[in-house]
């Protein structure tokens, strides 16, 4: 008798972990963890940025000398960009992420208005490493722009897994430190065609 019940309660147990991994316990970790990857990502390709920025600032001044005030706001743009951290951990917090989005769009406008300063100097469009840089600037913009897009779409599945049943009982119980991530959103006036003044 003894030891048919502890073969019952072993099977109920045995059922027990089978239904439990199967009701959406492992979901929200799971769907963490792929958009803190995709958070990396992000993170990749805005270093990347700033990292090309001195080279290209320094380009620039030979060429350009003028266009001091362009220049400045970029180097200062770039320090304010590189000066926000905001890890994996902190992505749900709204206020720091905020924070983190505006410094990058402040380093986007800044880099956006030294390329236009820069179709009035054709001596710097005949430099071949200006030309390079520009290449690799405007391709690590596609980059970021993709790595945002797939990040957006991790946080709305971790975020959806949230609130839908059955992961939602999980999240408002035995994994209610989970919270929502943040999502990057169009930054002001992107709806816009800048407006190119010579």
């Amino acid at each position: 008798m003894k030891f048919s019940s502890k073969i019952v309660a072993f099977g109920a147990i045995g059922v027990a972990l089978t239904s439990l991994s199967g009701c959406g316990y492992n979901s929200i970790p799971t769907k963490e963890e792929a958009a803190k990857a995709q958070w990396s990502e992000v993170q990749n390709q805005y270093q990347r940025r700033a990292d090309l920025v001195p080279n290209l600032v320094s380009t620039v001044q030979g060429a350009a000398k003028q266009e001091k005030d362009v220049l400045t706001a970029v180097i200062e743009a770039r320090a304010s960009a590189t000066q926000v951290k905001l890890d994996a951990n902190t992505i749900t917090d709204p206020a720091k992420f905020k924070e983190f989005q505006d410094s990058q769009d402040k380093l986007s406008g800044a880099l956006g208005r030294l390329m236009m300063v820069s179709e009035q100097y054709p001596q710097l469009k005949s430099l071949d490493s200006f030309n390079k840089l520009q290449d690799q600037l405007e391709g690590t913009e596609n980059r970021i722009a993709i790595a945002r897009r797939d990040y957006n779409e991790s946080v709305r599945v971790y975020n959806t897994e949230l609130k839908t049943f059955p992961s939602v009982i999980w999240a408002s119980t035995i994994q209610s430190s989970y919270k929502p991530m943040q999502m990057f959103t169009a930054s002001a006036g992107a709806d816009k065609a800048p407006a190119v003044k010579f």
